[in-house]
């Protein structure tokens, strides 16, 4: 599917990966849909990108929310002409903090987890079902029947993650695994599913990690040695819309990166 007239529904759309993304598609003829917390950002990057740009104020972590952004989107959609052609789901939280803390004895608060698992995975499933009882009504457009594609972004911690982060490689490998059987409940309407994984990347969530951190992760790297940059995700995002075959998989982004079980 080329991404020209038709309608992204970006999640996160207005800083780090979900921003690079926007303004990829944007540059192959895309319309999108910016669904973000950050208004001002948002009138921004309509300023800069035109009249194929709406912003849609959105918390994913709130069901109304995700259900009025989505409805305004939709109503653009029929105003442009230009029928949905898939989400990004790059809306997602971090956070670094051991199941017990080691000089307290405590455990996590148990809203330091509701607060990664609702955003990164809640978030993601609420907005994928509500685009796509959109998505069903699109005309195909191809031979194959493709009515659009879901990209959702998991992380390298998905499969190795670190000490803190119980609660965040549980939400993206949630996002990992339910991939495959998402793809095969969308099969049917032509929607295909394309998970990415990235590693380290520079993103306003990385942009916080202590040196020390960021020293002991670049150790590790294999090639290139430095920390992914926002448009080698958009790219990749911009194969998963192009490539009909890519389907119910997730794509490892992270140079051959595999984290460390010690900083």
């Amino acid at each position: 599917m080329k991404p020209a007239d038709r309608t992204f529904v970006i999640s996160g759309a207005c800083s780090g990966l979900g921003l690079a993304t926007v303004r990829d598609l944007h540059s192959e003829g895309a319309y999108i849909a910016l669904l973000d917390l950050n208004e001002d950002a948002g009138a921004e990057i309509v300023k800069e990108l035109g009249d194929r740009v709406k912003f849609f104020e959105c918390d994913v972590s709130e069901t109304s929310s995700v259900t009025k952004a989505v409805h305004g989107a939709a109503e653009w959609i029929k105003t442009t002409g230009k029928p949905m052609g898939g989400v990004v789901a790059a809306a997602g939280v971090g956070g670094a903090q051991k199941i017990v803390d080691g000089r307290t004895g405590e455990p996590i608060p148990i809203e330091a987890i509701d607060f990664i698992l609702n955003i990164n995975i809640r978030g993601t499933l609420d907005l994928v079902r509500l685009c796509m009882a959109h998505l069903v009504k699109v005309t195909p457009t191809s031979p194959d029947g493709e009515r659009g594609v879901l990209i959702l972004v998991a992380s390298s911690a998905a499969f190795d993650g670190q000490p803190g982060q119980v609660a965040y490689a549980a939400s993206k490998g949630a996002i990992a695994s339910l991939t495959l059987p998402l793809a095969r409940d969308v099969a049917r309407y032509g929607v295909r599913v394309v998970t990415i994984a990235p590693s380290l990347f520079e993103s306003r969530m990385t942009a916080v990690l202590p040196e020390k951190a960021r020293k002991s992760l670049e150790r590790v790297m294999e090639f290139p040695v430095r920390a992914g940059k926002p448009e080698e995700f958009a790219s990749l995002v911009r194969q998963g819309v192009e490539n009909l075959m890519l389907n119910g998989t997730v794509l490892r982004l992270d140079g051959a990166m595999r984290m460390p079980s010690k900083m």
